[in-house]
């Protein structure tokens, strides 16, 4: 059984020390968000209101920021949105490059680089918690991968403004747009900064997770630890 780790109570609910609670306010954020990809994706792929898909995929993005901006501010920081988050912003850039992918806007192989990616870090993640019990926390590079990713979905969704691809390839190679000659909406080249912080952001946790592991191997009395349930240090007996 692990230990119960000793904290100030003002610490509850920060970064550093989640609480437990289930019903804060990001965390129905959250949970809205991951509504919202939903309707956009039905209202996309059945062609109902392009606008409105667009406005509600913006809105649905834009609520990644407001969440955890809400949660660090009001020191309401949970377990359930630090596990939540990560996966409805998997869901929410699932569901922009899916209907990209089926109107033909997008190319194949970002889509599957995009979820190989996420399955890559998934199942690395189930290897280091073998080892370390504590969740690994999320890397700016990421974060900033993410909102790339999301804005450049947003404006190729929007379709404009176009610009002149680059013209480093031939024209035949049409599987990769923007770099052709050809014009595309200048969110394409947003979607590729976004696919190299992804990458980076691969190798940042692949470098995290093997120095969790070696550090857990070499240190298991601190894998003792009960970082879920810590026990509450009051004022009056610190």
């Amino acid at each position: 059984m692990g230990l119960r780790k000793k904290i100030k109570r003002e610490l509850i609910g920060t970064s550093e020390y989640p609480s437990n609670k289930v019903f804060t306010i990001s965390n129905v954020i959250t949970l809205t968000r991951l509504v919202l990809t939903g309707v956009f994706l039905y209202l996309f792929v059945t062609d109902t209101n392009r606008v409105v898909s667009l406005v509600i995929y913006a809105i649905a993005a834009s609520t990644d920021w407001l969440d955890g901006q809400i949660a660090r501010r009001t020191k309401t920081v949970s377990w359930l949105g630090k596990i939540m988050d990560p996966v409805v912003d998997r869901a929410l850039l699932f569901t922009g490059v899916l209907g990209l992918v089926l109107h033909g806007e997008l190319p194949l192989w970002v889509c599957l680089l995009v979820i190989g990616r996420d399955v890559y870090l998934a199942a690395g993640s189930i290897v280091v918690r073998r080892f370390h019990k504590r969740p690994i926390d999320v890397v700016l590079v990421g974060k900033a991968a993410t909102a790339l990713l999301l804005v450049g979905f947003c404006l190729l969704l929007l379709g404009f403004p176009r610009v002149d691809g680059l013209g480093v390839v031939p024209d035949s190679l049409s599987f990769l747009p923007g770099l052709t000659s050809g014009t595309v909406p200048v969110g394409m080249f947003v979607v590729y900064a976004g696919l190299v912080f992804s990458m980076i952001t691969a190798v940042v946790y692949t470098v995290e997770g093997a120095l969790a592991i070696k550090h857990a191997c070499e240190h298991p009395e601190d894998e003792e630890d009960d970082f879920l349930n810590p026990e509450v240090e009051d004022d009056a007996t610190a």
